[in-house]
């Protein structure tokens, strides 16, 4: 009977120095886990809580730590990036601003101080003032469109669309322009419907989008081009010139906020920077998708997918 006690009291010993050894090596894990994390705060470092262990709820704990310290330093790197395409946005918008703006006070300054200027320089004076306020106003106006997008503050009301007619318009709205720059309109559109799911308004601002920047930046080519076309499932549409194109390294920036080719900064070529933005926004309230592709002098084309309308 005494061996049995002795037996009951050694194992009871034994699970109690198991049960504390486990306890401290478990309050010496979440001493680790506390520090650590305090250091990878602080310190804004991109570490992780690395600790063996056979213990398979801190297993889990350390598992959701690290998941929630990714994306932490995710978000981190998004606030890093957007912080800096703000500061370059108002950087870019301040010159865009000013450019026009100095343009305008010189012209006032001409016209009060030269009194006598006969009627035909005063008119083209004037004209020119009209237009520099406009460019300031179409800056002002796509700069909160922007934010309005961004904020998903406009909803847009998707039906069925006659893409035939929507692309017909598009070009036809700009048939002075082409004029204008000697270009040569290569339009193919089927006679056959085809309808999609979108915003005729939204839709048109797209493709006025698109339009203008190959006019502005692909006239060299001397050819502009619409095409529609469509699968079981999308319909596409190719907005297409045959400029200088866009070197690969930038495809993926041209939709960024603020972004302009080095040749934007040339008053022929200016632009606010925002208009791709604004159009790759629209297409992504649509429900589609747009991208670009481009070979220099052969064929520059932007394309807006879309949900086809099948009924």
């Amino acid at each position: 009977m005494t061996i049995l006690f002795i037996s009951i009291i050694l194992l009871l010993s034994i699970i109690i120095m198991l049960q504390y050894i486990a306890s401290s090596r478990r309050t010496d894990d979440l001493k680790y886990c506390y520090n650590k994390l305090n250091a990878i705060v602080e310190n804004n470092s991109s570490e992780k809580l690395l600790r063996v262990t056979d213990d398979v709820n801190l297993q889990s704990l350390l598992t959701s730590m690290n998941l929630l310290l990714d994306a932490n330093q995710e978000l981190t790197a998004h606030f890093t990036r957007t912080e800096m395409v703000m500061r370059r946005m108002l950087a870019n918008m301040s010159h865009d601003l000013k450019t026009p703006l100095t343009v305008i006070l010189g012209t006032i300054e001409m016209i009060l101080h030269e009194p006598n200027l006969d009627k035909e320089e005063q008119e083209r004076l004037l004209k020119m003032l009209h237009q520099k306020a406009q460019e300031i106003v179409k800056m002002i106006h796509n700069f909160f469109d922007l934010a309005k997008l961004e904020s998903d503050d406009q909803d847009f009301v998707i039906t069925r669309v006659n893409m035939n007619s929507v692309c017909k318009n598009s070009i036809l709205s700009f048939y002075d322009v082409i004029q204008r720059n000697l270009l040569q309109p290569t339009i193919e559109i089927a006679e056959t419907p085809v309808y999609a799911y979108a915003n005729e308004e939204a839709l048109e601002r797209i493709l006025n989008n698109l339009m203008d920047n190959a006019i502005r930046y692909g006239a060299d080519g001397k050819v502009i081009g619409i095409t529609l076309r469509n699968d079981e499932t999308y319909v596409y549409i190719d907005v297409w010139d045959q400029g200088k194109g866009i070197h690969q390294q930038h495809h993926d920036l041209v939709f960024e906020r603020m972004y302009t080719l080095e040749d934007s900064r040339n008053r022929s070529f200016q632009g606010s920077g925002l208009g791709l933005t604004i159009t790759k926004r629209l297409v992504e309230q649509l429900g589609g998708e747009i991208h670009l592709r481009s070979i220099p002098f052969k064929r520059t084309t932007f394309t807006v997918q879309l949900p086809r309308a099948t009924y």
